[in-house]
């Protein structure tokens, strides 16, 4: 296989019109790899196509046309062993309510064709923290203990790629944590997860590629570091000595706002103006500086620079 665990070709999904329901187009001719061994981050507004996307990609919608290649499987040639590559924790809570974690996992195993000699239930329940709940009906378990038996479901097959669909969407930090050591530990053994979330902050301390969809069409894909690297916008946060002169000259482009603990923020654009001048503008007014620090831009930016126009449902 190459050097992406997944190869994605002018893919194309249009969902049929439905009575007064006109034609819609979820994905349009995307162009996608994800390398092998990486968190990667697929990110977008409600409706922008990455669930459409996702359920292709697990076989449980099928493409328009393209091509998608999954751990070097041709989805259309080698469907099962495409499918069996790739492991979803699915954002919905669906499970059977009178199965325990235990025979949950072994009957996700049998449905993926793993023999018993090669299944890893009890390995799987400690990684996921439900070996004291093995035993327990599903019914019975709270939220989180439940979404972290989806994490197990996903895992039964030994996938080389683990898709993770708004796995911490209203869960408690501890919990969050906690999956986060678990999916850390699994990419350290060599998995490669794909993330979709709604907290940024978490995209981007997680995730070594993003890839931001919307309106069905990828609009960026780059190294977090290189898309945060994109925005030209940066501030200087000042924290002043003695009194703040009123009315300060500063160079043109640049704004300020001045913070509840009487710190000053410059934000300007890093391409036409150095910190430098912006120092030395201070000085000239006569503003004495205690100490000072520079903000680099947030993925929320970016993300919102992109998809500064929201798409419809996809």
């Amino acid at each position: 296989m190459s050097d992406n665990a997944i190869e994605i070709s002018a893919l194309r999904k249009v969902y049929a019109a439905a009575g007064r329901e006109p034609e819609k187009v979820a994905l349009k001719e995307v162009d996608l790899d994800v390398p092998a061994g990486c968190i990667f981050g697929l990110l977008g507004p409600n409706g922008a196509g990455k669930s459409t996307l996702i359920n292709i990609l697990a076989g449980l919608v099928t493409k328009t046309s393209g091509k998608v290649r999954i751990w070097g499987f041709d989805q259309d040639v080698n469907p099962r062993q495409s499918r069996a590559a790739i492991g979803v924790m699915p954002q919905e809570l669906n499970m059977d309510p009178f199965f325990t974690p235990r025979a949950a996992l072994e009957v996700q195993a049998g449905l993926y064709g793993v023999p018993r000699s090669q299944r890893r239930t009890d390995e799987i329940l400690e990684l996921i923290g439900l070996t004291d709940k093995a035993g327990a009906y599903a019914r019975n378990l709270s939220g989180g203990m439940r979404r972290r038996l989806l994490l197990g479901k996903a895992l039964v097959h030994h996938p080389q790629i683990l898709v993770l669909d708004e796995p911490t969407a209203g869960v408690d930090l501890e919990l969050r944590q906690t999956l986060w050591t678990n999916v850390r530990r699994l990419n350290d053994d060599g998995m490669t997860i794909i993330l979709t979330t709604h907290y940024l902050e978490e995209a981007e301390a997680m995730c070594d590629e993003i890839a931001i969809i919307n309106h069905g069409e990828v609009v960026a894909r780059d190294r977090t570091s290189t898309l945060l690297g994109r925005l030209e916008s940066k501030s200087l946060v000042v924290h002043p000595e003695g009194r703040v002169p009123a009315g300060l000259n500063l160079p043109e482009g640049v704004s300020m706002e001045r913070r509840t603990d009487g710190a000053l923020v410059l934000s300007y654009n890093r391409n036409r103006i150095s910190a430098g001048a912006l120092l030395e503008a201070l000085r000239e007014a006569g503003v004495g500086i205690a100490d000072l620090e520079t903000e680099e831009p947030h993925l929320e930016e970016v993300f919102l620079a992109l998809t500064s126009h929201k798409g419809r449902a996809a």
